[in-house]
This record gives C-alpha cells, structure tokens and sequence, in this order.
C-alpha cells in the first residue's frame, strides 16, 4: 500500500463546500487516498455523504477512509477506516472489520507507533508534525526528528500530517514519509483540484530525489 498525497476533507476550510465536492475536485487533482472527517453530521447524514464519496472515490480507483466512525467505514463499503489513541482499539476494529480493510492510526511517538503497528495497523501517521489551526485538539508539532524516530522503528507506511505545505513537504519526505496528509493546503486555496495537483508534483519529486541519494 502506497500513497503520496492523502487528502482530509474539511468543508469549513473549503469555505462551505461539501465533502463529496472537495472530494471530487482532489481525485481530479490525484489525491491517492481521500478521508472523510465530520464531528457533527448525524450518523444518517455521514453515511449518505460516505457512500457519495465512496462513489467518487470507485470510480477514479482511489482508496477511500473516514475518520473514527469504524460502523461508517463498513456501511458505505469504504477502503479502510482512521481511528486516533483514544478510539476503538485496533484488534477490537479488526475483528469486525472484512478481510483487506485497512486500518490506519495515528500516533505521536516511538512507542505508540510500535504498539499500533504489533495490534495490527496497516498504516500510521504522525499527528501533528507541525503545529496546525486546521485541527483545535492536534496540539504542538512533534517535528522532524520524531518522524525519522518512527519510520526507523516500524515497517508499516507513516503519512505526515499537520502544517504541511508545499514548501515543507520535501523535508517530510526526506525524512521517510512514505506520504503527506493535508488539509489547508488544499483546501484553503482558490483551486482545490490545481492545490491537490501540485501539491502531488512536489511530492513525487522529493521521492524521486530521495531515491537517487539512497
């Protein structure tokens, strides 16, 4: 499992637009993976908004996610669900979840990173690497060093997520992101699908830099 740019959906950013919009425009902008993120829709009206970006996402082949509603995820036939410390334990998710359902966490050291990789997560991200406003509770970045500490550690793919811009991407990568989650990066701006494809450019480019150095 590989993806370069995985992007949030955030309405609110997006300056009212709604997920599945935002969702359209970023597989037009070659977002490999979409992740649906809603504290406040009620459970009926998350899931017609799940299975419209389900639809989207179908279509393009892109891996579709939503963030912690695991009984979302399985009611819309999602790729994989996001889930953060303080939700559903990992084995607890997997032993309701269907055969190739993937299961992402995040983490904010060494030690839960190792702890969710020996429960059974497919994939991690580091959250936040850098201090964000596009999430109240992320808290302070935990910086670059931490990233290189966690990839070192595990072999499960870790996306970088928070205050990740065009600019600090490449750094991210360099450090052994195997991709960049963002949300104001794109969703901030005037063109999302635009945002999301250059955003995707810079990234690919930094891991083919990457990979002629190693």
């Amino acid at each position: 499992m590989a993806f370069d740019l995985y992007v949030i959906t955030d309405p609110a950013i997006a300056r009212g637009m709604p997920h599945a919009g935002i969702a359209r425009r970023v597989v037009e902008g070659g977002a490999d993976a979409v992740q649906l993120r809603d504290k406040i829709l009620p459970g009926r009206d998350l899931l017609a908004v799940a299975c419209e970006i389900r639809e989207i996402t179908w279509e393009a082949g892109v891996l579709f996610f939503v963030n912690d509603r695991i009984d979302i995820a399985l009611a819309s036939e999602a790729d994989g669900v996001h889930i953060g410390q303080d939700d559903l334990p990992i084995r607890d998710a997997r032993s309701i979840s269907p055969e190739g359902f993937i299961i992402g966490v995040s983490v904010g050291n060494v030690n839960e990173a190792v702890a969710a990789e020996s429960a059974g997560a497919d994939y991690l991200s580091l959250s936040p690497i850098f201090p964000t406003t596009s999430k109240d509770d992320a808290g302070p970045g935990h910086g670059i060093a931490e990233l290189q500490a966690i990839c070192a550690s595990v072999t499960l793919p870790v996306i970088a997520i928070g205050g990740i811009t065009p600019r600090n991407a490449p750094e991210v990568i360099a450090a052994g992101a195997e991709g960049v989650a963002v949300i104001s990066a794109v969703m901030a701006q005037d063109d999302i699908t635009a945002a999301a494809r250059h955003m995707k450019a810079i990234i690919k480019d930094s891991k083919e830099k990457v990979s002629k150095v190693r």
